[in-house]
């Protein structure tokens, strides 16, 4: 048979490659390769090339700038990694490679995916819930930490601790932070320090590392100390972008350890400026209160000056001499008028000699004299009389006389006179007055009839 040559379809190099390239783009979704890097460089594009190996094979991969953001470590020579990109042809070279878009470090996979399944079944348990998050104390008194003994993070801790609240005492518990043993470590550390009464916030911290490096913060057991931790919990575990699973149990979350222990301490030279501006408050509340009952105190003297029975009593006193005066005035006027009136009389019969009518006159004038002077007696009698019924009035109303019997005015601290024993409490001041003086008491119980 023969071949015609219309019916021969003769492909470029490049329309091969370029059909090639789109049977492997098409017909393979995203993988997830793992092998060794071999053949590293970063140009200066920013681009990272290289192969990935195992011991049969090899495959050249590509990864472009814009996807290195998410890559927390530089891929070296040697390095065992796993990638997931989509395979593909380079077209000008016709060689096949893999363009990765995401890279991690070999095992690091299986950890992410174990915290993911982990973070996914508390949060559905209620452990990550906003509303149990329990407020920071504002000035705690002494602060746990747990921690390494011997790592930078406990450096941190408490250089920023001594800089902003030196007024905190440190409760150190020291754990291993990586390993085997990091977690039932920690978990006892929480459980220990949420017995004690004597705290009032727990800083768990460590410093940055790899997922791996970290992992004692994702265990289940750790989670759940935390969750029942009687002390609010702050985390300050690894860097700003690392995430625990510890970090969403805890009341709140650090970037940093020294993030954490600025969360728990107050800046001291803020609160001494908050207190001098308390203290000036309340100087000025003081003055103001002192002022006020000056001029209370002052108004009351003055109202008492104005009502004291002393005061009426001397008043009735003043009155009664200026009746007195009066009296005298008058008597003395009637007896010169009287006097007058007699010797105009003894002028008029012994002009007329009259002896008889005279003697009968002077009879009558030693009468009237007699009437007079009793009258003047019985007007002293009266006056004297109501002068006593007055002073007796007074005495019966005046305090101090009713003080001198036994009994005494009781008044509140701030001077009002008390009439009912239920308008005190335990504890008020009184001030009692007797008759010879006053004494200051402290109410200690109260019975009411």
């Amino acid at each position: 048979m023969n071949d015609r040559a219309d019916s021969k379809h003769i492909y470029t190099v490049s329309g091969l490659n370029r059909e090639v390239g789109q049977l492997l783009a098409h017909g393979l979704p995203p993988l997830w390769v793992e092998g060794e890097v071999s053949n590293f460089s970063a140009p200066a594009s920013g681009h990272w090339y290289f192969t990935l190996k195992d011991r049969d094979s090899q495959l050249r991969c590509a990864m472009f700038r814009g996807r290195q953001s998410s890559v927390r470590f530089r891929p070296a020579n040697g390095q065992h990694i796993n990638v997931r990109g989509r395979v593909g042809l380079y077209e000008p070279r016709g060689d096949y490679q893999m363009t990765v878009e995401l890279m991690e470090e070999a095992g690091e996979g299986q950890l992410r995916r174990e915290f993911d399944l982990l973070k996914q079944r508390l949060a559905a348990e209620g452990l990550f819930d906003a509303a149990r998050k329990r407020p920071l104390p504002a000035l705690p008194r002494r602060i746990a930490v747990i921690t390494s003994g011997t790592g930078a993070a406990l450096r941190d801790i408490l250089n920023v601790l001594q800089q902003r609240y030196r007024l905190a005492q440190i409760l150190l518990l020291p754990v291993p932070v990586q390993g085997a043993a990091a977690a039932p470590a920690i978990c006892a550390a929480l459980d220990t320090v949420s017995r004690r009464d004597d705290c009032q916030v727990v800083i768990l911290a460590r410093g940055g590392g790899s997922l791996e490096d970290l992992w004692a913060f994702n265990e289940e057991t750790v989670a759940r100390a935390i969750y029942r931790c009687s002390l609010p919990v702050v985390t300050g575990i690894g860097h700003e972008t690392d995430f625990t699973i510890a970090d969403f149990v805890a009341d709140v979350r650090a970037p940093t350890p020294s993030a954490a222990a600025q969360l728990c301490s107050p800046d001291q030279q803020t609160l001494a400026q908050q207190l001098g501006a308390q203290l000036t408050r309340l100087r000025l509340a003081m003055q103001r209160q002192l002022s006020h009952a000056q001029q209370h105190h002052l108004a009351a003297t003055r109202r008492l000056q104005q009502t004291h029975p002393g005061n009426r009593l001397r008043q009735q006193a003043q009155r009664l001499d200026e009746l007195e005066e009066r009296l005298a005035l008058a008597v003395g006027h009637t007896l010169r008028d009287a006097r007058q009136r007699l010797a105009a009389a003894l002028a008029r019969l012994q002009r007329v000699q009259a002896g008889p009518f005279i003697e009968q006159l002077s009879g009558r004038c030693a009468l009237l004299a007699k009437q007079l002077q009793r009258a003047l007696l019985d007007t002293l009698n009266r006056c004297e009389q109501r002068l006593a019924l007055a002073q007796r009035a007074l005495d019966a109303v005046s305090p101090l006389a009713v003080l001198g019997r036994g009994y005494a005015l009781v008044a509140t601290a701030d001077g009002q006179l008390l009439r009912q024993a239920q308008a005190v409490r335990e504890g008020d001041e009184l001030n009692i007055r007797l008759a010879d003086g006053r004494i200051r008491a402290t109410v200690r119980s109260t019975e009411h009839n």
